[in-house]
């Protein structure tokens, strides 16, 4: 069975990496700071791994749904653990576990069949699909476990091995997964290394790493690829959001406002496909920031391993740093906070949930992600203007259009510059549908079948009809 540490693992002298509990800002536990030295004989090990695991599809299926078993069954010991490292409410952390789990059943049954091409001649063209080789992963520190799920769940099922690399800000629950997962895959099938750069960077440029996965910001993402292009790696790209949420004249506001509160502020408003920004018609506008105002006032902000907290804190020092500085910019340039606007006055990286009026269109707020739980809302005059605000970004993720008319709403989301977008909600996604982004949000696609041809590479056989 696979070879996987402990959730501390051995000790490395000289060579730690401190992780620290954001609800307190103080260090609780460490990880293993591994040397990028290391990877040759760990992507070694998995082109080893590779050989047995790409032969046996049916070996594989059942391997992937007792992992799914295994995760569920260690829910307890996870989730706190997530919670401790990341900040988010525990209830949160456990619906994280749970969807690791179901994205491990979803790809361990999933088929990417055959295809026959007829085109006229007396030959029998047949698609058949093939497994890269060992790959690799690069996750963030908002969701540990369910980003990382969402890159080794279709790369496995699809015959492939991985070495996954978590955020140095959350490296124990995926340290602690791979020893659960251990239980049910074979030996290097998936490996975690963890650690401080360059052991990203190597990582993704090592030439024995066919395809790399990666979620974070624009400029790294751009320096995996370059990393990937000298052993002409594939990649597959998640490079974050700057979703526009688009109020249409007849939104009911009282009736949306708490899916629209929480479409921005979940996970402390650090998801990629959030709402970051809305535009609301300039008659509502005044009802639309009263309504998420009040919501923000009245958020239970706190620990995430408290039962009573809907908030925790932001994850980490350098984040809470970026926060305050777009919201103080914007408020020195004349935005005024109709709810917070300030670090809370306790230990750890607390943030009050803001939302901002008044904010001037060019503010960094607006035209940034900012990844926090601060939200401007913006008026509008005519929904042409709104729809080319949404647009005017250099990010396509998400977007959404709120209102009473579905067919106008339908109407007005088809106009939007982005991957996916949803009518009165946002951010929700289902396993089995595709998830890409436009412009700066990335390249190629995951999710569903789409994620898991991501991970194969098409074979072809000729045979002619006849001797």
């Amino acid at each position: 069975m696979a070879t996987q540490p402990s959730r501390r693992g051995p000790a490395i002298p000289g060579r730690s990496l401190p992780v620290i509990d954001p609800a307190t800002g103080e260090a609780f536990d460490e990880a293993p700071d591994q040397h990028p030295d290391e990877l040759d004989a760990i992507i070694g090990r998995a082109h080893q791994a590779w050989r047995g695991w790409r032969a046996d599809p049916l070996a594989r299926t059942t391997a992937l749904l007792a992992a799914a078993d295994a995760v569920e069954a260690a829910g307890a010991g996870l989730a706190p653990l997530l919670t401790r490292e990341q900040g988010k409410p525990l209830a949160e952390s456990y619906a994280e576990v749970a969807r690791t789990a179901a994205r491990l059943r979803y790809f361990a049954v999933l088929d990417p069949g055959r295809r026959l091409i007829t085109d006229g001649r007396p030959v029998r063209s047949e698609i058949r699909w093939r497994p890269l080789g060992p790959v690799a992963a690069i996750v963030p520190w908002n969701f540990p476990l369910q980003l990382a799920s969402a890159k080794f769940a279709p790369a496995l099922a699809a015959g492939n091995t991985m070495v996954l690399k978590p955020s140095p800000f959350t490296p124990l629950s995926t340290r602690l997964l791979g020893s659960v997962l251990s239980a049910a895959l074979p030996a290097d099938v998936l490996t975690i290394v963890t650690g401080h750069e360059p052991l990203g960077a190597r990582l993704a440029s090592h030439p024995g790493i066919r395809h790399v996965t990666f979620t974070g910001s624009a400029a790294t993402g751009r320096a995996v690829a370059e990393g990937a292009a000298a052993s002409l790696g594939r990649v597959t790209l998640e490079l974050g959001g700057n979703d526009a949420a688009i109020l249409l004249e007849d939104v009911d506001v009282e009736r949306i406002a708490d899916r629209l509160f929480w479409a921005a502020f979940r996970n402390c408003g650090q998801v990629c496909m959030a709402v970051k920004r809305v535009y609301a018609p300039a008659r509502l506008h005044s009802g639309v920031v009263e309504a998420l105002a009040q919501r923000a006032r009245t958020a239970v902000v706190g620990s995430g391993l408290d039962p009573g907290t809907q908030l925790g804190p932001v994850n980490n020092a350098a984040q809470l740093t970026r926060v305050e500085h777009y919201t103080a910019q914007a408020l020195a340039d004349g935005a005024r906070a109709a709810a917070g606007g300030h670090r809370l006055e306790r230990p750890g990286y607390f943030y009050a949930p803001t939302v901002l009026t008044e904010v001037p269109p060019a503010s960094p707020v607006v035209t940034e992600e900012q990844f926090g739980p601060v939200l401007p809302v913006l008026p509008y005059g005519s929904l042409d203007e709104a729809v080319a605000a949404a647009n005017d970004t250099g990010f396509g993720l998400g977007g959404s259009v709120w209102g009473t008319d579905l067919d106008r709403a339908e109407e007005v989301a088809g106009r939007l510059e982005c991957g996916t977008a949803w009518i009165n909600h946002h951010a929700e996604l289902s396993l089995a549908q595709p998830f890409a982004g436009v412009k700066d949000s990335g390249v190629g696609v995951a999710g569903g079948m789409w994620g898991l041809y991501g991970n194969l590479r098409p074979f072809v056989v000729h045979r002619p009809e006849a001797a």
